[in-house]
């Protein structure tokens, strides 16, 4: 089911290049339908909304504003048990988070300039959930909460209704953040509504959340007209595991990534042939007990591997080589092997810090980096909801002191009128003193 190579060898070199190279194309077939979408929502507002909708989902909506009414009431039906649940996750979300913020800054330079930098909240986020083959009220909290923490007033979310209906859970979820402009309609059409505005959704300055193809293709086009948090690919898993690591404690985090996607990345580097076939054995026999079977499988065939190498050097390159969204260290030496990693979305170290942890209830976010991207992105964070605003209160005396220079970098750009700015202040100093 899942192939093993060593490493060094044109086979894993091969599948390092599947992987590095997956989704790095966009499909232009693709783009094309999503922009016909985005400018018929743009150009015909809520009614391009219903078409859309009825087109791709099957029903047309009544209103597209989903009732707070309705919301608790679907929220009613959620057992207590799990409610609870949320809530300790969004309070363990929310404590991780409140570490993020970050503060307006100011100080004094010579003659009395004074700089800084100020931070204010981005006003209003749209927040996509999607609705595919399961519910995922663990990516709603994961991006409202570092939004309420920001400050951000106005948080928006739009969902696709039938799925929305059909899994309370993320009713509850809602509920428990206290968001109630939520909008039934999901894909493409969402996000051209979030970016542009129509009669009933109003317009927002950024749009976060996870989605598909097309939601992704989306958010891509319109980056620019709002701003966007990622455009985020199928999820990825690299599990480091030395010889004192259970074989089926690998398989069952490979296969726990391998279930969300067909095109997800679960790799086991390993330290020998012996152990790389434990894991394959395990992954056989434990992939009988699960309900996606079908889907683990054909990601376990298509970009799955364990990969034999032989010292961690080696396997430290590999991961840098990746820059995997997620990175599990099953080995003695987790600590020392985590150091060594420039490249990565989240680290989980040791035995028992199995990436389900963090995806649902430890508090790191669990909106990361894919595709590579990690070597030049972070993962989600109240950081992404704020804007930075820098501050110059200049005085008479530094400009007399600097105007020349200032003067000289400008003429040097060929841009006399900002030379002119300068000079003109200094002709008339004797009129306008501080």
């Amino acid at each position: 089911m899942i192939p093993i190579y060593r490493w060094p060898s044109p086979e894993a070199n091969a599948y390092l290049e599947k992987v590095s190279s997956r989704g790095a194309q966009a499909d232009p077939h693709l783009e094309e339908r999503v922009a016909a979408i985005l400018e018929s929502v743009r150009e015909k507002g809520d009614a391009a909304l219903r078409q859309w909708t009825l087109r791709l989902d099957g029903f047309e909506p009544g209103s597209l504003k989903i009732d707070p009414a309705e919301i608790r009431s679907l929220a009613g039906q959620v057992d207590p048990e799990l409610r609870e649940v949320l809530r300790q996750a969004r309070q363990n979300i929310a404590d991780f988070h409140r570490r993020q913020r970050q503060q307006s800054w100011e100080f004094e330079a010579s003659d009395g300039v004074r700089l800084g930098q100020r931070i204010t909240p981005v006003s209003s986020v749209g927040l996509y959930v999607p609705g595919g083959a399961a519910a995922y009220p663990s990516s709603l909290l994961m991006n409202a909460v570092p939004a309420q923490i920001a400050g951000v007033r106005r948080i928006v979310v739009t969902t696709p209704y039938a799925r929305f209906r059909a899994n309370p859970v993320v009713a509850a979820a809602l509920a428990e953040l206290g968001l109630q402009e939520v909008y039934g309609i999901g894909g493409a059409q969402a996000v051209a509504a979030l970016a542009y505005g129509t009669e009933s959704v109003p317009r927002v300055d950024k749009i976060v959340g996870p989605g598909n193809a097309w939601v992704s293709a989306a958010k891509r086009q319109v980056f620019g007209q709002v701003d966007i948090d990622k455009v985020a690919g199928p999820s990825e898993v690299v599990v480091v595991a030395d010889d004192s690591a259970h074989p089926d404690h690998v398989a069952a985090d490979l296969m726990a990534q391998a279930e969300h996607d067909e095109a997800a990345v679960a790799l086991a580097i390993v330290f020998s042939r012996v152990q790389a076939e434990a894991v394959r054995a395990s992954l056989d026999r434990q992939i009988l007990e699960l309900s996606r079977q079908a889907t683990i499988r054909r990601a376990l065939e298509r970009y799955g591997a364990v990969l034999v190498v032989s010292d961690p050097r080696e396997a430290v390159g590999i991961v840098n080589r990746i820059a995997p969204e997620h990175l599990e260290l099953l080995t003695r030496e987790a600590e020392s092997l985590g150091r060594q990693v420039e490249d990565c979305g989240a680290i989980f170290f040791g035995y028992d810090s199995c990436e389900a942890v963090g995806d649902y209830f430890a508090g790191p976010n669990h909106v990361l980096p894919t595709g590579g991207s990690a070597r030049f992105a972070s993962p989600l964070g109240v950081y992404d909801f704020v804007k930075r605003t820098n501050l110059v209160k200049y005085t008479r005396a530094a400009l007399r002191r600097n105007h020349r220079t200032i003067e000289r970098f400008a003429l040097a750009e060929k841009l006399d009128a900002h030379a002119h700015s300068v000079r003109v202040r200094m002709e008339t100093a004797g009129e306008s003193e501080e």
